[in-house]
């Protein structure tokens, strides 16, 4: 885990929660219903139901899923209504923790996030105590081996990327909020393979973390992140490629 990779140290890291292909798709599910809802079903006229499925798209969800989301967001089909809320608090070693959620029940979710953070060394603040430091951005990670670094370096940044970073056997392009859709669709006209395409939240500033802090923070994102509710968790922590061999190494 490279240290300069701050803003995906957590995604590269949580495969196990990651495997779980149908709980992705039902977060998935809930984001594209709740863009279809706030604004309508025409994804080249409503920026956010675009992003979202081209997150969905990313994870080859089948059309048909995000047909039927859609749909249940404009009234088509019946479907449950989904409230959107973000939580804020910190974790082990003080890191910051921001937690999107989408529910039907907030008393019970920010009841049960509570009990995660408060079981996992974590307690929930104030809202606005971690929210200003973090930035959206846009992330599309593509395979190395996808393109030459140099000529997608090029690429990506002519149509509006702010940076291309390499981590392991990846490429990490980060863009502005408003510039996202235009890079993707760049790379989707070039035929680039993508892994992940969404929108996220960048920390301003991160906090190295010791193989202690690191391990428990890393347990709590995964216990957040398996919750239904919970659609993303953002952290401030750095965890350095030396700290991550010891937390593999004692796993």
């Amino acid at each position: 885990m490279s240290g300069h990779s701050k803003w995906s140290t957590i995604k590269h890291k949580k495969g196990a929660a990651d495997a779980k292909r149908g709980k992705i798709f039902t977060k998935l599910i809930k984001e594209i219903t709740v863009a279809a809802r706030m604004g309508g079903g025409d994804v080249d006229a409503n920026p956010r139901l675009r992003t979202a499925v081209t997150g969905a798209k990313a994870q080859n969800m089948p059309n048909d899923n995000i047909t039927r989301a859609i749909k249940k967001g404009t009234g088509e089909l019946e479907g449950v209504h989904y409230e959107e809320t973000a939580y804020e608090g910190y974790g082990p070693g003080g890191a910051a923790i921001l937690i999107e959620v989408m529910t039907d029940n907030k008393n019970r979710t920010v009841g049960e996030v509570r009990t995660i953070l408060g079981k996992n060394g974590g307690h929930i603040g104030e809202s606005g105590c971690v929210a200003y430091m973090f930035e959206k951005k846009g992330l599309i990670v593509v395979p190395a081996d996808a393109m030459d670094e140099d000529a997608l370096m090029e690429l990506v940044l002519d149509a509006g990327a702010d940076d291309l970073q390499s981590a392991d056997d990846k490429y990490e392009i980060i863009t502005a909020k408003e510039n996202f859709n235009a890079v993707h669709t760049t790379l989707e006209e070039k035929s680039i393979p993508m892994e992940v395409a969404e929108l996220t939240a960048i920390p301003s500033n991160t906090v190295p973390v010791d193989e202690k802090h690191g391990k428990a923070l890393l347990r709590l994102m995964d216990l957040l992140e398996d919750h239904d509710d919970v659609q993303k968790v953002y952290s401030n922590f750095d965890i350095t490629d030396e700290v991550m061999a010891a937390i593999e190494a004692s796993a």
